[in-house]
């Protein structure tokens, strides 16, 4: 079965939501899983250097009090995925678009889930800015990829046409929000939806499978 799952390595909610799939599929062990992960940018504008996290926070929610608000909600909803947020952590708000790059290599390279929880981790745990290519070099690096692939899809001008393009797609596809799942290209939810509810529509999937399915490029 074919699972796409469209992110940004910046969302909060990602994070939880790729946990909480990996959390599903344990409950179906024997089920032979392909999973597709797809760029997507909450931020297209960002500088390529990033800003300070504390004025994105003012600009994204008009306050601090605000903000404290949502990031406690995430934090609260994350706890039953096993994940824990360091928000205080984080200095800077990074562009993404770098880590999406490295990701893309680690798809390539059949480590694309150790090396999307390390990013997650790195920024949302440990503060780090992944926006920085010498940051998502180690990341690449601690999961087993090569930092010479890794430095050569940084070099590649084509790789950030290829990121905003994929962007671009999930949003003619109909998805403003992250994170997206669709399942065997008939079935598609978004949002960090609880494992049971990704279990109904993975057991559904299954059980519907069409011979052959349009494809998310």
């Amino acid at each position: 079965m074919r699972i796409d799952i469209v992110f940004d390595t910046v969302c909060p909610w990602c994070f939880v939501g790729s946990r909480r799939l990996t959390h599903a599929l344990a409950m179906r062990p024997g089920v032979p899983v392909d999973l597709r992960y797809h760029p997507f940018l909450l931020n297209p504008d960002m500088p390529p250097g990033g800003i300070e996290r504390s004025l994105y926070l003012e600009r994204k929610f008009g306050g601090g009090h605000r903000a404290r608000r949502v990031l406690e909600a995430v934090t609260m909803a994350a706890r039953g995925a096993g994940v824990t947020f360091h928000f205080e952590a984080i200095k800077r708000m990074p562009n993404s678009v770098d880590s999406h790059r490295l990701l893309r290599v680690a798809q390539e390279e059949g480590l694309i889930e150790p090396a999307l929880d390390a990013v997650f981790r790195a920024f949302f745990q440990e503060g780090q800015d992944i926006g920085d290519r010498s940051v998502l070099l180690r990341i690449g690096e601690a999961v087993g990829l090569s930092p010479a692939l890794v430095e050569a899809a940084f070099e590649r001008p084509a790789a950030i046409a290829e990121i905003r393009s994929a962007n671009a797609r999930a949003h003619a596809m109909g998805i403003s929000g992250v994170p997206s799942f669709v399942f065997n290209d008939s079935y598609a939810i978004a949002g960090a939806q609880e494992p049971d509810v990704l279990l109904r529509l993975i057991d559904l999937a299954l059980e519907t499978q069409v011979r052959d399915p349009v494809t998310v490029s």
